[in-house]
C-alpha cells in the first residue's frame, strides 16, 4: 500500500481561536455548574430519589457510547483489512479517546462527591457492572493508545493490525458492559432486558459514526483539505446501514416487550401513554434520529445532506438514550407483582423530572471538553490526512 501523508493542523487563524475560546468557555460553565451542584446540594435539579440519574447521565452515557463507535472506522482498516479506511484510522482512534474522556468527565463531576471515585477505584465489588466498568474504561484509553502509537511510529506499524484487534474486542466488551448496567437492573421493567447489551453496541456503531462524519468535515473544511466522494459515500452507506440496524434492535426490543404479559404496560408507557416519553420516542428517536438520517442518505446525494443526517443521527441518539435511562426510572417500579400496592410514597405514580440549568451545563461542559481536546490534539499531532481527494485515496487503496 502507498504511504498516507499526515499533517497536523496550523491553528494560528481568529477562526481556530475562536473556536477554542467558545469550547473554553463552555468548558468552565460546565464546572460552574458542577461547583454549584456540589454546594448547593442535588435538590437544585431535577433529580430526587426516584430519579438518580438524570440529564448529566443522559449526555455522559451518549458520549461513552459514542466513544466506542467513533473507533469503527479504524476498525475497519486494521482488523477487515478496508485500506480505504487507513487514512482516516488515526482520526477514529483520537476522536474514541476524547470522547471518552468526556463522558467520563460529565459521570464523576456528577457524583456530588467526585473525591469518592478512589474509594470506587479501590475497593471492587465484582458482582457489580459498575466495578467491571472502572476496568473496561481505563483499559479502553490504554488499548486505543497503544493502537495509536502502532500507526504513528513506522517502526511499530507491522504490530497496528494486532494492537486493532485487542482494541475491536475491547470496544466490543465496553459497550456491552454500558449496555448490561441497564440490562442487568432486574428491578427495573424498563431495564431489564438481554437485548439492551447487543442494542448498545449498534447504537455505538450509529452514534459513533456520525460524530466522526461532522468531525472530518469540519476539519477538512476548515483547513482547506480536500475530502473527496469515494470516503464521503462510503461514509454515507455506512451510517445508513447503521441507522437501520439501530431501528430494527429497536423494534425488536418493543415487539418482545409487547409480546410478553408482564411488560405490556411498560410498553404502553414508552409507545402511546407515557406523557412526554412517547413524544420524545416517536418524533425525536424514531422520526428524527431514525427515518430522517435514512431519507437523506439513500435520497438525492449531496454533502450538506450527509451532514443534516449525521446531525440528525445525533439528536435522536439523544432523545434515545434520554427516553431509556429517564423514563425508565420514571415508570413507576413493580415491588409486588400482581397486587395493588397503596401507600403515601407515590407507589404506581409516575415520576415527574424536568432537567435543570445546572444539569444541561456539565452535559453540555463534557461535549466541549472532548471537542476541545480533539481540536488541540489536531494541531499538535499528525491525526488528518493531507488530502482525501478521490484521487489520493484510490492511489493510496491501491
Amino acid at each position: 500500500m502507498a504511504s498516507v501523508h499526515y499533517r497536523e493542523i496550523e491553528g494560528r487563524s481568529g477562526g481556530f481561536y475562536l473556536l477554542i475560546g467558545a469550547l473554553g468557555a463552555l468548558i468552565l460553565a460546565g464546572l460552574a455548574a458542577a461547583w454549584t451542584m456540589e454546594h448547593q446540594g442535588h435538590h437544585i435539579t431535577g433529580m430526587t430519589n426516584r430519579i438518580v440519574w438524570g440529564a448529566p447521565h443522559v449526555f455522559a452515557v451518549f458520549l461513552i457510547v459514542a466513544a466506542s463507535g467513533a473507533l469503527n472506522v479504524a476498525s475497519i482498516a486494521s482488523v477487515f483489512g478496508r485500506e480505504l479506511y487507513k487514512p482516516l484510522a488515526r482520526l477514529s482512534g483520537l476522536l474514541a479517546i476524547t470522547l471518552l474522556a468526556g463522558g467520563l468527565a460529565v459521570l464523576v463531576l456528577d457524583l456530588g462527591r467526585p473525591e469518592r471515585l478512589i474509594v470506587a477505584m479501590t475497593h471492587y465489588n465484582f458482582k457489580s457492572i459498575f466495578a467491571w466498568n472502572i476496568f473496561l474504561y481505563t483499559g479502553f484509553f490504554a488499548i486505543v493508545a497503544l493502537y495509536l502509537w502502532t500507526m504513528f511510529e513506522r517502526r511499530m506499524n507491522g504490530h497496528s493490525k494486532g494492537a486493532g484487534l485487542a482494541a475491536f474486542i475491547w470496544r466490543l466488551v465496553l459497550t456491552t458492559g454500558t449496555g448490561s448496567i441497564f440490562g442487568f437492573l432486574v428491578a427495573r421493567q424498563a431495564y431489564d432486558s438481554a437485548l439492551l447489551a447487543p442494542m448498545f453496541i449498534i447504537m455505538s456503531f450509529s452514534f459513533g459514526l456520525a460524530i466522526f462524519v461532522l468531525v472530518l468535515m469540519a476539519a477538512c473544511s476548515w483547513t482547506g483539505r480536500a475530502l473527496g466522494d469515494v470516503v464521503l459515500n462510503r461514509l454515507r452507506t455506512l451510517l445508513g446501514v447503521f441507522v437501520a440496524s439501530v431501528l430494527y434492535f429497536v423494534a425488536v426490543h418493543h415487539l418482545t416487550n409487547l409480546y410478553i404479559a408482564r411488560q405490556y404496560d411498560v410498553e404502553r408507557f414508552f409507545l402511546w401513554d407515557g406523557g412526554i416519553y412517547p413524544w420524545i420516542f416517536w418524533f425525536g428517536q424514531i422520526l428524527v434520529g431514525g427515518v430522517l438520517p435514512l431519507a437523506l442518505l439513500f435520497g438525492p446525494r449531496s454533502r450538506r445532506a450527509v451532514a443534516a443526517a449525521a446531525v440528525a443521527v445525533i439528536a435522536g441518539g439523544f432523545a434515545q438514550v434520554y427516553v431509556l435511562i429517564i423514563g425508565g426510572q420514571a415508570y413507576p417500579q413493580l415491588m409486588f407483582p400482581g397486587k395493588e400496592v397503596s401507600s403515601s410514597f407515590f407507589d404506581g405514580v409516575v415520576a415527574s423530572y424536568a432537567p435543570s440549568l445546572p444539569e444541561l451545563g456539565l452535559g453540555v461542559g463534557g461535549v466541549a471538553l472532548a471537542l476541545a481536546l480533539t481540536v488541540v490534539a489536531l494541531k499538535v499531532l499528525p491525526f488528518l490526512p493531507r488530502s482525501l481527494a478521490d484521487g489520493d485515496v484510490e492511489h493510496a487503496a491501491a
